[in-house]
């Protein structure tokens, strides 16, 4: 089965957040992308729930480097607030993953069809996504397009390893795990030679148990109906 894509991914500026700092309001980014901000990308780019996404490895092309902005962030009681970020600037990765069928969504057999779901993915992939693209929050646009993964020159092709302690990695949502319950996912990030390579979220080394949760039902010709006739226009 085709599954596979690799594709560049860049933008002006990156928000990773660092779970530690979203308590005081001022929020600070890893210096890496999280397989989940990753994940995004990729349901911006193409996704059904027939399908789960899996992030393989990610190249960092573009040094590291972080500049703090003002910014002014909405408050639940209404306005706005004034807080200190710290973005990563002007940020650059290839990205490979690969995409595999839901099990568990059984309702949803019928549309596992070999091909047709790459064959859309290429296509979304080469006009630039279905959905906004962003690194970590939507205050970072950001843009894809295909690539060879591992082609051109990167900033630590050069540097043998580079540790950065536990980092959060993922969510575990029902719909992905069969479980009614959501979890929290931590790794221990070291990028070899430019490269981060991801494990699944089952084999992550810490998971916590956040609040039960359920999934939502699909089926198709009826909350599917809207993607299967976008699906005919593309």
């Amino acid at each position: 089965m085709k599954n596979s894509v690799s594709f560049r991914l860049w933008g002006r500026y990156a928000l990773f957040t660092d779970p530690i700092t979203k308590v005081g309001g001022e929020k600070c980014s890893y210096h890496l992308p999280t397989y989940e901000a990753i994940k995004g990308v990729l349901k911006s780019i193409y996704w059904k729930p027939t399908l789960i996404w899996y992030v393989d490895r990610v190249r960092v092309i573009k040094p590291l480097r972080t500049q703090t902005k003002g910014t002014k962030p909405l408050v639940w009681g209404g306005g706005n607030s004034l807080a200190i970020y710290t973005f990563l600037k002007d940020v650059e990765y290839q990205v490979e993953a690969h995409f595999e069928w839901n099990t568990h969504r059984p309702e949803l057999a019928n549309d596992r069809i070999d091909g047709k779901h790459f064959s859309i993915l290429k296509r979304t992939l080469e006009k630039g996504g279905r959905q906004d693209i962003f690194l970590g929050t939507r205050d970072c646009q950001a843009y894809v397009e295909p690539c060879e993964f591992g082609e051109g020159q990167g900033a630590y092709d050069e540097l043998d390893e580079l540790s950065f302690g536990l980092m959060f990695h993922s969510f575990s949502y029902p719909d992905e795990t069969g479980v009614d319950e959501l979890h929290s996912n931590f790794w221990q990030a070291t990028m070899k030679k430019g490269v981060l390579e991801f494990p699944r979220p089952e084999q992550c080394t810490v998971s916590r148990f956040v609040r039960d949760m359920s999934s939502k039902e699909f089926g198709i010709g009826t909350n599917l109906l809207a993607v299967e006739n976008e699906e005919a226009q593309l």
